[in-house]
């Protein structure tokens, strides 16, 4: 499950207008239904091996490693949310055929990249996507959601632990626990923990630092009312960097638009859902995909 895949894949660079490169691998069949995959802080395309692995052989898999992250490198402009919307903007113009849509995810960061693109790009909208899943996100306010310590300076000691030195020392128990409990749920797989925590470390400090600049005075709330599509808002009860009532005002959104396809909520799992439960979250993928296809063949 967190191997790196072994199906065939197709690596290419889009080369955004400020100069940044971003590194995008394409895994499956181009006939087959498309699903753009976006990532979120201090993570790379392997973070989504769970999704690839389980779903390439049925779909075509698109992902990227977003600017700072991977084998991407920063173009002149800072990272920040509308540049990361941009740089979605031209992924997916480099990658998605005439006349083909994709079901489009973005997870955390990854989520509010999707929002950032819809506010900045509102045309690509039924261009490109057929139906949307915004996993663990937020839209606005993210420092005043944080519940991983019970007091009001939590939003600094996080991102001590998944911006400064912390994340590179020796794995001390008490910063794996405390890791642990920001990212995941107490009742993660060892294997689950040890992956995401190699994809964390994998990341610069310097890159983490960056993306956690770019979360002061977020509000993309406004891409939103143009997120036109049939949508997906997945939450887990054991989120503690995005718990679910960070989502309401994502929610009441949608729902004033008339895209809330439906609400999910993960029971036990924390932060990174796809990691801590691939089947559900994939299962919600694959969902997506069939929903658009009948909605396409009733039309």
């Amino acid at each position: 499950m967190f191997a790196d895949p072994v199906i065939a894949s197709d690596d290419i660079t889009v080369t955004t207008d400020d100069g940044a490169s971003l590194h995008v691998r394409c895994s499956g069949s181009p006939e087959a239904p498309h699903i753009v995959l976006i990532h979120g802080f201090a993570a790379r395309i392997e973070y989504w091996n769970p999704q690839i692995n389980a779903l390439a052989e049925k779909y075509r898999i698109i992902a990227y490693d977003q600017r700072l992250s991977g084998r991407s490198v920063p173009g002149r402009r800072a990272t920040r949310p509308e540049v990361l919307g941009d740089d979605l903007a031209a992924v997916l113009a480099a990658t998605i055929p005439t006349g083909r849509t994709a079901v489009i995810v973005g997870h955390s960061f990854g989520g509010i990249t999707v929002m950032a693109w819809a506010m900045r790009h509102p045309e690509q909208v039924r261009r490109y996507a057929r139906a949307v899943l915004l996993a663990n996100t937020v839209a606005e306010r993210c420092e005043s959601y944080i519940a991983v310590l019970p007091f009001p300076g939590r939003f600094l000691v996080v991102r001590r632990l998944l911006c400064g030195a912390v994340v590179l020392l020796p794995p001390l128990a008490v910063y794996r626990r405390l890791f642990q409990a920001a990212v995941l749920s107490r009742a993660a797989s060892r294997e689950a923990v040890a992956f995401t925590e190699a994809v964390v470390k994998a990341c610069p400090a310097r890159a983490r630092l960056d993306w956690w600049r770019a979360l002061v005075r977020l509000d993309v709330t406004a891409g939103l009312a143009n997120l036109s599509v049939p949508t997906t808002v997945l939450t887990a009860d054991r989120d503690r960097l995005t718990p679910p009532p960070a989502s309401e005002p994502i929610v009441a959104a949608l729902c004033a638009r008339g895209a809330l396809d439906r609400q999910v909520m993960l029971s036990g799992v924390g932060h990174c859902s796809n990691i801590e439960d691939p089947r559900r979250f994939n299962a919600e993928i694959a969902r997506l995909v069939q929903l658009s296809n009948d909605r396409t063949k009733a039309s």
